[in-house]
């Protein structure tokens, strides 16, 4: 009688898990403003943070020694990384996630979710940190998003994200970097 116990515990708690984290997500558009203003305090005293007005232009080669090949492939050649690759899909501590490319800041721990996609997602992003422009690579018309600061392609925006947004920043691993939070 208890191993039937211990096995239905144990095949709940993937759920319970995902119901506990969606629930810890913000609930209205007020909560996702507070996200986006206040991002910077997951970031360490004093971490200089690149201007986004601050353009990095580089040539190929220059791209190419300066990036790890498959990150370069995404980044440079708008490539995509293997789904569930990238240990930053699984990455759980707070902090920001910055351009591989540049080091611009581009989301935060707190604006990312569990698509199960096997990608980085996030439901929100730090205001005016990426350009936008229409993708036809699969036939039909796709929202795929740079960089801002270097032009780095880091992925495709879905409208089947959480509310409140209802976004999906579904995000390249090797495009992005982790930044921990310290105290």
């Amino acid at each position: 009688m208890q191993r039937r116990t211990v096995l239905k515990y144990l095949a709940a708690a993937p759920f319970a898990a995902h119901i506990h984290y969606v629930q810890a997500q913000p609930r209205t558009m007020k909560d996702i403003e507070e996200l986006q203003k206040n991002w910077k305090t997951l970031l360490a005293p004093g971490t200089q943070v690149p201007d986004p007005a601050q353009k990095l232009e580089l040539t190929k080669a220059e791209w190419a020694k300066r990036l790890p090949q498959p990150a370069y492939k995404v980044l440079r050649e708008e490539g995509t990384e293997r789904a569930g690759t990238s240990p930053l899909d699984r990455e759980k501590r707070p902090g920001v996630f910055a351009c591989a490319g540049c080091g611009l800041p581009l989301f935060t721990s707190a604006m990312k979710f569990d698509s199960g996609t096997g990608w980085p997602s996030f439901f929100t992003t730090i205001p005016g940190v990426f350009g936008i422009k229409k993708d036809y690579y699969l036939i039909y018309p796709r929202t795929e998003y740079h960089c801002i600061r270097c032009g780095g392609h880091h992925g495709h925006v879905f409208d089947d994200g959480p509310p409140p947004t209802r976004q999906r920043y579904c995000n390249n691993g090797v495009a992005l970097t982790f930044i921990p939070q310290k105290a």
